[in-house]
């Protein structure tokens, strides 16, 4: 009789452990940026790109330093009728409002912060990260009149504690799966050889305001990209908003 009360206390307690364990599987599965896939991993991932039948990208410039090209890549982007997303840092914010208010005014660039200060996020703690956060995209909506929904971290650095906060701040973080390296002072060939070839339906590609070959690179970019049958979306348009899971690699699957 005894044998039988000790099997029905374990069995009971094994039965409980796997209900626990079942139910914070799925709250992370469903759960934002802290959602992952098939378990391959438990951090907190921001989006590299967007997982989509849709034959579409997303190109992107950083802006921290120098503004000298920033109106020649509106340029560029105005005569191919295209759209992209500038991440811009707080203090080039402050010195450059005019130029970034030039090009949310076009309707062709949505907006996003890239920080305050461009430092190392992950190194940061909570209050920091948040002032860094908020500060920059108070700026940026002094500037435009509205709040930025996007978030890229400086050098791409991020650790849970810097996805928690974003998130909880409204924002988005945004990677990227294909990287120009323009600001490596690669040729325009080069740099466009690197997009075409690393690009799938929903990439997001990263550029940078100030690279030496950007403005160059450009066309070369944008036609190559829409000669493979690609059209062009803010990140904003391209993401979903709500209601998806982050693979191992970043990509955003819709649930």
């Amino acid at each position: 009789m005894k044998f039988i009360v000790v099997k029905k206390s374990f069995i009971l307690k094994f039965l409980i452990a796997n209900i626990i364990i079942a139910s914070a599987v799925v709250a992370c599965f469903y759960t934002g940026s802290a959602a992952v896939w098939q378990n391959k991993t438990t951090r907190k991932l921001p989006i590299y790109s967007v997982q989509t039948d849709e034959k579409c990208v997303a190109i992107s410039f950083d802006a921290a330093w120098g503004a000298d090209n920033t109106l020649k890549i509106l340029d560029t982007v105005s005569a191919y009728d295209i759209k992209a997303n500038f991440f811009a840092v707080g203090f080039w914010v402050e010195k450059y409002g005019d130029k970034l208010k030039t090009l949310y005014d076009s309707g062709r660039f949505e907006i996003g912060t890239h920080s305050n200060t461009h430092p190392n996020m992950s190194k940061l703690g909570r209050d920091n990260i948040k002032r860094e956060l908020e500060t920059s995209s108070s700026l940026i909506e002094g500037v435009i009149g509205k709040k930025p929904e996007l978030f890229r971290a400086p050098y791409g650095d991020y650790n849970d504690t810097v996805l928690t906060v974003a998130e909880e701040m409204g924002l988005y973080t945004i990677q990227w799966d294909v990287d120009s390296l323009d600001w490596k002072d690669l040729s325009a060939n080069d740099i466009a050889v690197r997009v075409l070839k690393g690009v799938k339906n929903g990439s997001i590609i990263l550029m940078h305001n100030d690279g030496k070959h950007t403005v160059e690179a450009l066309p070369l970019v944008i036609e190559g990209l829409k000669n493979k049958g690609y059209t062009f979306k803010f990140i904003g348009e391209m993401i979903y908003k709500d209601n998806y899971t982050i693979a191992h690699d970043g990509t955003q699957i819709r649930s």
